[in-house]
């Protein structure tokens, strides 16, 4: 510029005009770059919190497999020991003249079921009840009797569950028409 020129009411406006656009360049520069960290702070967070969710429901996804690993490990024991089971009750309908060991196989077969009911066994209650082809598996079938159509006369080898879920079906005697 030249020196009448800012003298000049018309170079004064000029020179206000390029001193406020340089007071502005600054203050929109520090307006856009705190725009941009509050959106990369709010981006951050938004991380943050998805990863937390993220862990979260992959401690409660481990913590679930480890429990049906757990069960199922159980289940298995419980499995290999009905046969015991079945077993020490076949003896126990056997007359001994021994009543103490008659006493004694009775205390161990209460313990080891009570022990089996800990883990989660569950005997199967059939005797007068409709057959379910889902827990009850007919081994015999006995027409013109005085029970109802379906009804289980006799249970021949008790059936289980554990845990609510069927482990061994029940093998039974049906009363048909």
């Amino acid at each position: 510029m030249e020196p009448n020129e800012a003298s000049s009411p018309k170079g004064m406006e000029a020179e206000a005009d390029s001193a406020s656009k340089q007071d502005l360049d600054p203050l929109s520069a520090m307006t856009a770059e705190r725009d941009s960290l509050v959106a990369a702070k709010n981006e951050a967070q938004d991380l943050l919190l998805r990863t937390r969710a993220e862990f979260e429901n992959f401690r409660k996804r481990m913590e679930r497999e480890k429990m049906e690993i757990r069960d199922h490990a159980s289940m298995g024991m419980a499995e290999s020991l009905l046969p015991v089971v079945d077993d020490l009750e076949r003896a126990l309908k056997v007359e001994c003249a021994d009543k103490e060991y008659s006493k004694g196989m009775e205390l161990i077969h209460a313990r080891l079921v009570e022990s089996l009911k800990k883990l989660g066994l569950e005997p199967l209650e059939v005797l007068g009840a409709k057959f379910d082809p889902n827990l009850h598996h007919a081994i015999d079938r006995v027409s013109g009797t005085d029970a109802e159509d379906q009804t289980i006369l006799a249970e021949f080898q008790k059936g289980y569950n554990f845990k609510g879920r069927l482990l061994r079906p029940a093998l039974v005697k049906v009363a048909v028409e």
